[in-house]
């Protein structure tokens, strides 16, 4: 849960790079970083994947005695006892990003920094261990201001795109259970478990490509035409706060289709196990 609660917020604080960049006028910065802080969060979700190895394979174990035994009564109390576990570490996912939102001003402020300094030293390895000296985390701590409800009311959705909103939440409610339900659908059928685990590389795959085709370039567009005064800034700032609110719209409704999805990869490596016969 805890790694969950970190890897999905740092995707939310990534969307402030967005943002840092119009404000500096550094986009193409801007978009390594937001690039560099994304791939860390989709390499960091693989490693959580660790963390849930152990769990589904003791109860693998223990469903396959039962299944052995005919204990159906059993392996259905084991299997909601897990799905249960996983909803929770989903619910940490969207917890983490709830806490990373509120600290956007943060973010935004570090990225500003972080163009500024890259800028001066031409490497980004140097400019992160800035954050090593305590002047500058100070500063940062120092430079957090809560936005007030009126100001979070002025975040109108009505000048983005509804396409790329719904596109962010349809593609957060399938990422954020990727690599669990694959998880999940190994122990509804332990004879497909293997094949169920490889199914999630795909599903992330797809949810990765489906962000690039029509979640970042539209982003991106936005950002430019700020940046050449065709749109005012604070349309970027709308940008982020939605983007923020539609994924963690996305990890709420993941709890709603994780059983379906879980189920829909069973059948799959369900059928691919056995085609051969």
């Amino acid at each position: 849960m805890a790694i969950t609660f970190v890897v999905q917020g740092v995707t939310i604080g990534a969307y402030a790079a967005r943002l840092a960049g119009v404000v500096t006028s550094r986009i193409a910065t801007s978009i390594s970083l937001f690039n560099l802080f994304m791939t860390f969060g989709r390499l960091a979700n693989l490693f959580s994947s660790i963390t849930l190895g152990p769990l589904t394979d003791h109860a693998a174990e223990r469903a396959r005695g039962f299944y052995v035994a005919h204990d159906l009564a059993s392996l259905g109390a084991l299997q909601g006892t897990v799905l249960w576990q996983l909803r929770l570490i989903v619910f940490a996912g969207t917890v983490g990003m709830f806490a990373f939102s509120v600290m956007l001003p943060w973010f935004i402020y570090l990225f500003q920094r972080g163009v500024r300094s890259f800028e001066r030293r031409g490497s980004i390895p140097h400019s992160l261990f800035r954050l090593a000296d305590p002047a500058v985390v100070r500063d940062i701590i120092f430079s957090y201001r809560m936005p007030s409800s009126e100001r979070l009311r002025s975040f109108s959705p009505s000048v983005l795109p509804k396409r790329m909103l719904i596109f962010n939440v349809v593609i957060y409610a399938v990422y954020s259970i990727g690599v669990v339900s694959s998880y999940y659908a190994s122990l509804l059928d332990i004879s497909a478990a293997r094949t169920a685990l490889s199914l999630s590389g795909i599903i992330n795959g797809i949810g990765t490509i489906a962000f690039t085709l029509f979640v970042d370039p539209t982003a991106s567009l936005i950002m430019d035409e700020a940046v050449q005064g065709k749109r005012p800034t604070e349309h970027v700032r709308s940008m982020v706060f939605w983007l923020a609110v539609t994924a963690i719209i996305g990890t709420l409704i993941s709890q709603v289709i994780l059983w379906p999805a879980a189920k829909l990869i069973e059948i799959v490596a369900h059928f691919f196990t056995h085609i051969h016969q």
